[in-house]
This record gives C-alpha cells, sequence and structure tokens, in this order.
C-alpha cells in the first residue's frame, strides 16, 4: 500500500463542542456548517484555492462573516476538513482508503488549476495516476470505498479506471506477477511454491457484490481466463460471504439473521449463481450442492433454485457422500440430515437422464453416470440409516427412486438396511417387511447373502426367500438380455406381475429376445409346455414356503403370548424361529431332491 504526505505545518484543529476550528491569532471571518458540525475558518486561508466558496462567498450580503452551508460535500465532514487542511498548509496523509472522498470533495469545492497552480486535484489526480493504479491492493482498497459514493465515483471515471486496472493484472501471466497478494490455501508457502493460477481470487472477493460482479463479468468479456478459474474466484467469494449451512440447525434458522442480513445475502447468491459460466465442471458439485442448501434456507427466487438444481442434477454423478451431507434446515423435522434436498436432486438428476437415455442403455455413458449415482446413494443411505429420527418411508423412497438397471448389485444397499434396521430397533413388522422389500436377492452376493440368511434383524419372510434362491439359482439357466426400457423404470412405480413376485423373483419367462435384431419372438410349443411346467413347481415350492413362514409366525405369536411358561420350558420365540427355518431349509432341500 502506498500513500501520499502534503503540507508541513503540525496540526491545529481542534474541537470545541460541536465546533472545529484552527489555532490562529487572526480572527475567523468564516464558517462553514456541515451536518451537525461548524467550522469556523479564515477566508485569506481558503479562499485562493476553492472556486465554489470564492462564488458563494462573492453572492454574500455580509462582506465580513459569511457563513456557507455545504451539507451536500460529498465525504462528508471528514472529506472536507482534509481540504482546508490542504488549503492552511497542514500535514495530510493520503492513500487508497481516502483518496476517494478527498478527490470527490476537491472536486466539489472546484480546488483545480484554472482556480490556482499545484491545486489539491492536481495532486490527487497525480497520485491516483502514478501510485494507487499501479498497485493491486491500493486498487482494490479505492474501488472497494466507491461504495460510498458511486454516482461521483462513476461520473469522474475511478469506478472505470480501478477496474481496467484490476482485470490487467489478473490477466498478467502468474511468472510475471511482482506484487503483494493474499492466498492462504492451506499448505501453500510463497516462498517455497511459485505463484499459483488463482492468486487473484481472494482480494477480489473483499470487494461489493456489484464491484465483484463488475471485474468478472469484464474478465468474461476477454475470454482469455478458464471456467474452471473463473468458478474458482465465485467460490471463494461465496465462502467469504455467504453463510455455512452445515453449521446450522433448524432451531437456529428464525433467530440467527435479520431480514436486512438476509436480503443482502439472497442478494449475493443470485449473483453468484447468474456468473456461473455454462461449460460444465467449471464449478465443483460440493460447491453447486452448497449453494443449493443455502438457497433453501435464505428462501431465494424460485428461477435460482431451478437453475440450481438443474446443474446439481447434472454433475450429480461427480458428487461424494459428504457433498450431500446438510444438516435439515425445516423446523418441521426432526432428523438431523436433509434428504429432502438430496430427494430433490435426485429426481432432477432421473428426469434429465431419462430424456436423453440412448436405445442401446448398457452401453451408454448414461448406464455409467447411472451407476455411480446408484452407488452414491447407497452410500448416503448407511449415513442417514445412522440418524435415530429419519423415517423409514424416506429411505425407502430414495432407495426405490431408482431403476433397477441402476444397481449391478444390492450389497450396499442391504449395508443401509442393516445399519437402519440396528438403529431403530422399535419398527413394527409392517415397516421391516416395507423396508426390506427394496432387496433383490438374485443380486447380492454369496457373501452377502450368507450373512443376511443368518441376520436376526431381517424379517422372516426376506431370510426364506434367500434361503430358497440360494437353492434355486444352480437350476435357473443364465439369460443375457439385453436391457429393456422396463427396467429403466423404477421397481416401486412398476405394475406388478406374477412374475415379480414374491421377493422380486424373475421366473423363466415364456418369451426372449432375438439376438440377431433385438426383437421378442415366442418360442416352440415344446419350450413353452416345458417352462409353464418350471413356473407351476416354482409357484408350488414359494406356496409352500409361504405356508410354512405363516406357521412359524403362528407358533412365534403363541410363544410370545405363553411368556414365562414358553421359557421354562426352554422355548423362546427366537428359537423357535430358528427352527422354522432350519425346518424351513431342510424340507426345501427335499423338495429339490
Amino acid at each position: 500500500m502506498k500513500f501520499m504526505k502534503i503540507g508541513t505545518r503540525p496540526d491545529t484543529f481542534y474541537t470545541e463542542e460541536a465546533v472545529r476550528t484552527v489555532i490562529s491569532d487572526i480572527p475567523s471571518d468564516l464558517s462553514i456548517q456541515i451536518n451537525n458540525i461548524s467550522y469556523l475558518l479564515h477566508k485569506f486561508a481558503l479562499l485562493p484555492r476553492c472556486g465554489l466558496l470564492q462564488r458563494l462567498c462573492s453572492d454574500s450580503e455580509d462582506s465580513e462573516n459569511v457563513t456557507i452551508q455545504l451539507h451536500d460535500i460529498p465525504g462528508g465532514e471528514e472529506a472536507f476538513e482534509l481540504c482546508a487542511k490542504f488549503c492552511y498548509g497542514i500535514t495530510i496523509n493520503l492513500g487508497a482508503h481516502n483518496f476517494v472522498p478527498a478527490f470527490c470533495a476537491a472536486k466539489f469545492l472546484r480546488m483545480t488549476e484554472t482556480v490556482e497552480k499545484g491545486n489539491f486535484v492536481l495532486k490527487l489526480e497525480a497520485f491516483f495516476n502514478s501510485c494507487i493504479l499501479e498497485g493491486w491492493k491500493d486498487s482494490i482498497v479505492t474501488l472497494q470505498t466507491t461504495v460510498k459514493l458511486p454516482e461521483w465515483s462513476e461520473n469522474l471515471g475511478i469506478i472505470r479506471k480501478c477496474i481496467d486496472s484490476i482485470v490487467e493484472k489478473i490477466l498478467t501471466p502468474p511468472a510475471k506477477v511482482n506484487w503483494s497478494y493474499t492466498y492462504t490455501r492451506p499448505g501453500y508457502d510463497k516462498k517455497r511454491h511459485s505463484v499459483p493460477k488463482d492468486w487473484w481470487t481472494e482480494d477480489i472477493a473483499d470487494l461489493d457484490i456489484d464491484m465483484f460482479r463488475c471485474i468478472i463479468t469484464a474478465i468474461r468479456s476477454i475470454n482469455m481466463i478458464p471456467p474452471q478459474l473463473i468458478g474458482e474466484a465465485l467460490h471463494v467469494y461465496a465462502s467469504r460471504w455467504l453463510p455455512d449451512t452445515t453449521k446450522i440447525r433448524s432451531s437456529e434458522s428464525s433467530v440467527s439473521q435479520t431480514e436486512e442480513f438476509a436480503d443482502k445475502n439472497r442478494r449475493i447468491l443470485e449473483t453468484v449463481v447468474s456468473m456461473i459460466p455454462a461449460d460444465r465442471g467449471s464449478v465443483s458439485v460440493g460447491f453447486l450442492l452448497r449453494l443449493f442448501s443455502i438457497a433453501n434456507y435464505l428462501g431465494v427466487s424460485p428461477v435460482t433454485k431451478t437453475e440450481l438444481l438443474r446443474r446439481c442434477s447434472l454433475q450429480l454423478d461427480e458428487a461424494t457422500v459428504e457433498d450431500l451431507l446438510f444438516p435439515s434446515q425445516s423446523s418441521l423435522n426432526q432428523h438431523f440430515y436433509d434428504i429432502d434436498l438430496v430427494m430433490a436432486v435426485l429426481e432432477s438428476f432421473l428426469v434429465l437422464s431419462r430424456r436423453q437415455s440412448p436405445a442401446h442403455v448398457e452401453n451408454s455413458q448414461y448406464l455409467r453416470s447411472l451407476r455411480k449415482v446408484a452407488k452414491l446413494v447407497d452410500s448416503y443411505l448407511q449415513v442417514v440409516a445412522r440418524d435415530a429420527n429419519m423415517p423409514v418411508l424416506k429411505v425407502v423412497s430414495m432407495a426405490e427412486s431408482l431403476p433397477d438397471i441402476a444397481r449391478a448389485n444390492h450389497d450396499d444397499l442391504y449395508k443401509a438396511i442393516n445399519i437402519y434396521l440396528k438403529e431403530h430397533p422399535d419398527l413394527n413388522k409392517a415397516e421391516k417387511k416395507r423396508l426390506c422389500r427394496i432387496l433383490d436377492c438374485q443380486k447380492m452376493s454369496p457373501e452377502i447373502r450368507g450373512h443376511a440368511v443368518k441376520n436376526e434383524r431381517l424379517p422372516l419372510r426376506t431370510v426364506v426367500q434367500l434361503l430358497y434362491f440360494e437353492q434355486d439359482r444352480s437350476s435357473k439357466p443364465t439369460n443375457n438380455i439385453e436391457l429393456s426400457l422396463e427396467q429403466l423404470i423404477p421397481r416401486g412405480k412398476r405394475t406388478p406381475t406374477p412374475r415379480d413376485e414374491p421377493g422380486k423373483l424373475k421366473l423363466v419367462p415364456d418369451e426372449k429376445f432375438s439376438r440377431g435384431d433385438g426383437t421378442r419372438s415366442i418360442a416352440p410349443s415344446e419350450t413353452s409346455e416345458r417352462n409353464h411346467q418350471k413356473m407351476k413347481r416354482s409357484d408350488g415350492k414359494l406356496l409352500e414356503i409361504e405356508r410354512k413362514i405363516g406357521k412359524v409366525e403362528i407358533v412365534e405369536v403363541e410363544e410370545q403370548k405363553k411368556g414365562r411358561n414358553g421359557r421354562e420350558d426352554g422355548m423362546s420365540g427366537s428359537k423357535v424361529m430358528q427352527k422354522g427355518r432350519a425346518e424351513v431349509h431342510g424340507r426345501d432341500s427335499k423338495v429339490n431332491k
């Protein structure tokens, strides 16, 4: 930062009540009133350098003592006092922090070369051009001070010249940057590292949002800075000014911000969103999700929310679980995590994906993206499942929203369900069945199936289905069928068919796809008859198992009613269930034989 010192005399201004005056043997003959302050000064010092005061004094009827009101002087009494001290020859220090009000006040008082040579305006212009505009931080501080005098600064060209100077320095190759800048990224050491490409982002983040927007707009118009650097500047600015919703709970939402504060933040957020480059990857999905969370917290315009939701969904496959973890902002929700925000982004992702899904889905970028998102969702569910107040229907709704082809296996989904059952031991039987109905036994690895069969938290029906599939999988041929449009529809929204139930079983179909042209063809009558007989046998197995399940559940209920008598006989409810499972396992083995 650079400074300019003008004048040699000591400061002799002093205050007496609401009057500012200067120590002198000569009586005061000029009174200047600015707001609530009165200045008792001398004509001989001010009039030779101030064209405005010359005119006002000449118009005054009283030639001896003149009183002038200057309430509209830019910069107020502080700026006027700098000009007055210059006229008296008193030492003043000028820098980027007080240049703008001093320059505007000097222009207002007409302290120009036409009034007297070497006047205040000339000295200030020389300092501005040779020092302030040549410095990096000087230009930024000066530009920031123009916020208090926007019209004067605009008319005098201060804003335009500062912006041009700042943009010129931003476009300078990093190797040629030889001025001081602020860069506080973790691990960065100016002595050991070269100048980073985003060296300028932190300093301009100190600017008002309007000035910041002017800088970014000017940079983008030149097309020399990559979109990723523009995105980084927006990220730094948002982190500097917007609230961090990851640290705000719903109980704090109503009291942590005044309306004025909220309006200012809404304006900042909407402006930042409007400046995000259209290029995918210009900003990270984590940053977009954070902006979306802040938008919900602040209640921004629907247009801004819609744009953020669209941008988040386009890059959802790049997200990590940590990017999705936001506290719930609604006072109506008792659960900690904002699962509604993630659900909104997921639904938008699925809608956009279906619009652009190609015919051969299995070989497309769409399928790769969809499976990334499915893995992300299952990992996210494993985290939110630990929330003691998370409703089971929200977990089910999120898990079922994905189409069948999204999950190559159900191992991660099973882990999420198991965690939820462990953390919510008070679930009733219907809720457990509803939760476990999501699982597809055929998509679980042998290791996970082995764990699930021994899992006491799972409903008995789910365990029996696992046992059945374990026994029946070797007898079923593996059909490599192309993915159909039906598989793109989430299982929860599909019309159920006899082949899909129970336990999402798909028995041997009556139809198959032709390998040649991808169209359906009806199998010969002999094959259809054999498949029909297989379906009858499989359906008979399931009906028999369902009857066994019913018997075991009845025994369990009766045993729980017996209470103490049952325990004396050494047969508890859990033992009966285990016995029932063993019995089912044994009888199924005989049936298969």
